[in-house]
């Protein structure tokens, strides 16, 4: 087999010795040459004009003369400073003699944040001043030459870490607070896994890498779309939720593995760990099952993984829809502490103790969680809140009752249960002394959902007094499968909507409940949870058009004309496919521990969706406007302040 220098061919269409070469840690194949991935520190200076970054120079490199150019990130009394870039800090000796009294000059008088470019002689440092907390600290430049490339007017904060910035500040000086080094890293981090990402789909596995159109049109159900005018009078584009359609079309187009790091459009305003636009790495596959995409992203995590993050241990387990509501109370749990959801119906079933009866008589069911030591940590004003929180977000009452040494349980529930019935419930719940007990009464799903999110809240409680649960460098994958294909609408329960998306097939054991109870049909969803936060979402999609029409058409109730490409589509020769999307905010999030989505993201838009740095939706003026043949309407007093 012979190729031209430079051709990138499959790993698996290489020769056996030339795989062997390259290897999977090869990035590039140029000339016939093979090139190792790890970078090199020449790298980073070549086409540039310094010989070295501000973070590589060590021991090895006194006596020589190089050249660094990076801000000054801070000045000492006209002695020393110390010079940062991308890649770290290097300290530079400002020289006192007569003879370069110029280059002293330069730099004492550059205000911190300048950008300079230094020549100099490395020198050891003298050994009582090392720094062991720099990667540069057994060293120093003296410097000879000196030019400011760039002055620096006062800033409105300090490029430092440890400096408190409010983050509306941040983000509207968001070119100043990509500076930092938390800021450098999490983005520099991203961009690697994303390149290790794509070596695994596409060096290794045989993706290909498929741009999809951001303009498109309206489709239904699923989140609000963004409206993009166009200059066909009533005519409008929609920026797509996700590729998901157009990833579909590529299978029926023979595609067989497609890929992207797409960006995906929701207009709902922002949250933590959402934004407008955001990021997904998106993939799709023919011929297909749900067994061959998990073990697909197992391997695509486990090979990009940074090594600093620890070991990914795969398969990773998997749980039931059911399973996942009723022992954690969401169909994202966080796995990584206890407390979880016990029926403990049976030991009420037979006492009158309140709503708890009334619950069990009308087969509603008594669940309770235990707050392991919750006495030692827990006050009275946090069990109010608690309460307080259960009442507001899922109108649920909540008992809450303690273990104390003596093995009597404290008020109220003394007072109905029988010492044994009493021993029966610590049984049950394997209560200990100090711990608490949470408990409510009701209809399934409602109890679980509530006492999930008691379950959340009451660990940031424990967390905030100092007891750790969830230790933050221990990372648990989880997939939650056997979904419900159909929700009934929260405004109208007589109707339903999709669970996932319209696109998703049924589970094969209940595809004859599709056409006559599709309440009750499982779905072929799955969900990748990381430490109770799904980081990615997929499905084995419906292939077969008069399937999916009836899906639209009978059971959500929407005009299938709408989707009138992908019909058709399916109709030519679609192959079975399936796919999944990994959100890449919300995993990078995870990994280095940032607080929000916005911490990983180099320009993100605010809590409420606004670009705080350009001022972003701005207005736009009449007749700017007109091509599109829109006309505002304003509120009245906007209006008249318009006119004013």
């Amino acid at each position: 087999m012979s190729f031209r220098p430079g051709l990138r061919l499959l790993n698996s269409q290489l020769p056996l010795f030339y795989r062997e070469l390259t290897g999977p840690r090869c990035r590039y194949v140029s000339n016939g040459l093979a090139l190792n991935s790890e970078k090199r520190a020449s790298d980073f200076n070549s086409f540039v004009g310094r010989t070295n970054t501000c973070g590589e120079l060590r021991s090895a490199h006194v006596g020589q003369e190089v050249t660094l150019c990076g801000w000054i990130q801070y000045q000492r009394q006209g002695l020393f400073l110390v010079l940062r870039d991308f890649q770290g800090q290097t300290q530079i000796i400002i020289p006192q003699d007569e003879a370069h009294s110029h280059v002293k000059k330069v730099l004492c008088h550059a205000p911190v944040e300048s950008v300079v470019r230094v020549t100099g002689t490395v020198a050891s440092r003298p050994p009582e001043q090392k720094n062991p907390r720099m990667q540069t600290g057994d060293i120093e430049v003296k410097a000879k030459t000196a030019e400011v490339l760039n002055s620096c007017k006062k800033l409105p904060f300090e490029i430092k870490d440890f400096i408190k910035k409010s983050e509306a500040l941040r983000m509207q000086y968001r070119y100043l607070d990509l500076r930092s080094f938390q800021m450098q890293h999490n983005l520099r981090l991203r961009s690697e896994m994303v390149m290790r990402m794509r070596e695994y789909l596409c060096n290794l596995h045989g993706f290909v890498d498929v741009e999809t159109p951001t303009l498109f049109k309206r489709t239904p159900g699923g989140a609000k779309e963004f409206v993009v005018p166009s200059r066909e009078p009533g005519k409008f584009y929609c920026l797509p939720q996700s590729p998901q359609q157009f990833k579909q079309l590529l299978m029926v187009g023979g595609l067989d593995r497609y890929f992207q790091v797409a960006r995906c459009y929701r207009d709902e305003g922002s949250k933590p760990d959402r934004q407008p636009e955001f990021t997904q790495i998106d993939i799709e596959m023919s011929f297909v099952d749900q067994a061959g995409i998990r073990r697909l992203i197992e391997g695509l995590l486990q090979y990009s993984w940074p090594s600093e993050r620890g070991i990914i241990t795969t398969p990773f387990p998997s749980m039931s829809y059911a399973e996942a509501l009723a022992v954690y109370g969401t169909d994202k749990p966080d796995t990584r502490f206890d407390m979880k959801i016990i029926d403990v119906s049976d030991v009420f079933r037979s006492e009158e103790i309140g709503f708890e009866q009334k619950s069990v008589k009308s087969q509603g069911t008594v669940k309770a969680i235990c707050v392991a030591e919750g006495a030692r940590y827990l006050q009275d004003k946090d069990f109010e809140s608690l309460k307080e929180s259960a009442n507001s977000q899922f109108n649920q009452e909540v008992l809450h009752f303690i273990l104390k040494p003596g093995e009597s349980l404290k008020p109220p529930l003394h007072r109905f249960l029988s010492e044994q019935q009493q021993m029966e419930l610590i049984r049950v719940l394997q209560v200990q002394a100090d711990d608490v007990v949470l408990l409510a009464a009701g209809e399934h799903k409602k109890v679980c959902s509530m006492l999930g999110h008691l379950r959340l809240e009451s660990a940031n409680l424990l967390e905030s007094k100092g007891l750790v649960l969830r230790d933050p460098t221990a990372f648990h994958f989880l997939w939650v499968v056997d979904f419900p294909l159909f929700l009934p609408k929260e405004k109208n329960p007589a109707e339903l909507e999709s669970a996932h998306h319209p696109f998703t097939a049924p589970h094969p054991s209940d595809t004859s409940l599709l056409y006559s109870e599709p309440v009750k049909v499982r779905s072929q969803h799955y969900d990748l949870v990381l430490n109770g936060s799904e980081i990615g979402g997929g499905s084995i999609r419906i292939h077969n058009a008069e399937q999916q029409r009836f899906v639209l058409q009978t059971v959500l109730k929407e005009d299938p004309e709408l989707l009138s490409h992908l019909l058709e589509a399916l109709e030519c020769g679609a192959p079975p496919h399936g796919g999944i999307a990994l959100g890449l905010d919300r995993l990078i999030c995870l990994m280095v521990g940032a607080p929000s989505i916005r911490d990983v993201i180099a320009f993100p838009k605010s809590f409420k969706g606004r670009d705080l740095m350009s001022n972003a939706p701005d207005y736009v003026t009449p007749e700017e406007l007109e091509p599109y043949h829109i006309q505002i309407a304003w509120p009245a007093a906007e209006a008249e302040a318009n006119k004013n």
